[in-house]
């Protein structure tokens, strides 16, 4: 539901706190602040007076956020002094190692086991890999997009965002396409709020998340007996480095490649609606200039930034950017800051397709961190783009997109919009 009287309040209350208090007060990391979509206002502000921030007293605890561009690349660069090991703290603002949500995976290791476990998932998105998904990708894209309605409204983010998003991820895992749903289910479970009305205890969420733990022990279990497939688990249980994993670590790289597969993607997916809205004439200059495709998905990927942020743990004392980092400290990398960086990207609020340096964006990180399947989030938006050249001259958005309550997840709950028209496909 858009536009309630408590969203006025709140809109209020933040927009005064961010005219009003002074650097050291403000506090970024709250999710009702995203949630709004004001997050980059205040984004904006931290970049301007203090690019390296220390909020001493926030929603999450004490943390520095960081917010150019040039200072996120110097942490993901030096991952010796800048951990994101589970043992540590973990990788998001909120995680914490004695918390039973959080488990270890591959992106909550430092070098040298997490460079033994990334190499054994990258084949899964290699170029010859992408290849042989990229007629399926086509196939569904144009099945998804054929049985949308015309002239009646309907929600973007399911009929297409997640129904596309769901396909993928099961082919990727080997999990029964039947029961796709299942997994963005399980990955909306990971990655919610204890407290909020889905999930108002942590034994509600655990309930949910040992669904999915259970489903895949089982799969798990099949592959270690047949680890002759080309899918993520398959990979997993073949090589000596991961097939003995304990049951946490296998939980956690679970939780990491169901989250990571559904959430880029999908709030990608819908964001290019929002974006093509706001910025109606980057359409038309696509639609006239077809070739300007290659420059959608970086471009998006930069304006849109599905994941927020992604944390570190420092291992030392290190100054950034003039300020005293103290070892212990929680350090905050806002991808969605950098992304809209001035001093990098011109006009950086503007949706422009042929930005000649788009793809300096941060949406998948840096260093030996970056997202391993960067290249098939990137294949399936074009691909679905253009399916739907071919079909839809216009997608009118009905009302404001509901955003996700989350400090992480950058993204939308729904789309309401209607197709006035549909050409063949």
């Amino acid at each position: 539901m858009h536009g309630t009287e408590k969203d006025a309040i709140d809109t209020s209350t933040f927009e005064q706190d961010l005219a009003s208090l002074p650097i050291d007060s403000l506090d970024v990391a709250q999710p009702r602040l995203f949630q709004l979509g004001l997050a980059p206002r205040y984004f904006e502000r931290l970049r301007r007076e203090a690019p390296v921030h220390y909020c001493a007293d926030g929603h999450y605890g004490a943390y520095w956020s960081v917010t150019r561009l040039a200072d996120i690349e110097a942490v993901e660069l030096d991952p010796a002094t800048f951990s994101s090991d589970h043992a540590n703290g973990g990788f998001t603002i909120a995680s914490h190692q004695d918390q039973p949500q959080f488990l270890p995976s591959f992106l909550a290791m430092d070098p040298p086991r997490h460079t033994e476990q990334r190499k054994i998932v990258a084949p899964a998105f290699s170029p010859d890999r992408l290849g042989a998904m990229a007629d399926q990708l086509r196939r569904w894209s144009a099945d998804i997009l054929d049985a949308l309605p015309v002239n009646e409204p309907f929600d973007w983010v399911d009929r297409v965002s997640v129904e596309l998003t769901a396909r993928t991820l099961a082919l990727l895992l080997g999990y029964p396409q039947e029961r796709s749903r299942d997994l963005i289910r399980w990955s909306e479970a990971m990655v919610a709020l204890v407290g909020t009305p889905a999930f108002p205890t942590l034994a509600d969420k655990l309930r949910v998340m040992q669904e999915c733990f259970t489903a895949f022990d089982a799969i798990w279990a099949e592959r270690l007996q047949r680890p002759a497939g080309n899918d993520l688990i398959s990979m997993l249980a073949s090589q000596p480095e991961t097939r003995d994993m304990a049951p946490t670590e296998l939980h956690g790289t679970l939780l990491l490649l169901i989250v990571g597969g559904n959430d880029t993607t999908r709030n990608s997916i819908t964001g290019s609606v929002v974006a093509f809205d706001r910025f109606p004439e980057q359409l038309e200059r696509l639609r006239a200039q077809p070739g300007l495709i290659a420059g959608l998905t970086p471009e998006l990927l930069r304006w849109q930034t599905p994941i927020a942020h992604m944390r570190r743990t420092a291992t030392r004392d290190a100054k950034l950017g003039g300020r005293q980092i103290a070892k212990g400290d929680k350090v905050v990398l806002w991808y969605l800051a950098a992304n809209r960086d001035d001093t990098m990207f011109e006009q950086a609020d503007s949706f422009v397709l042929d930005r000649p340096n788009a793809r300096r964006h941060l949406a998948f990180g840096a260093g030996i961190h970056r997202c391993v399947g960067a290249r098939l989030a990137e294949l399936q938006v074009r691909t679905l783009w253009e399916e739907i050249l071919k079909r839809f001259p216009r997608i009118e958005v009905l009302q404001p997109p509901g955003r996700t309550f989350s400090t992480f997840i950058h993204g939308y709950t729904d789309l309401e919009v209607i197709l006035p028209e549909r050409r063949g496909g």
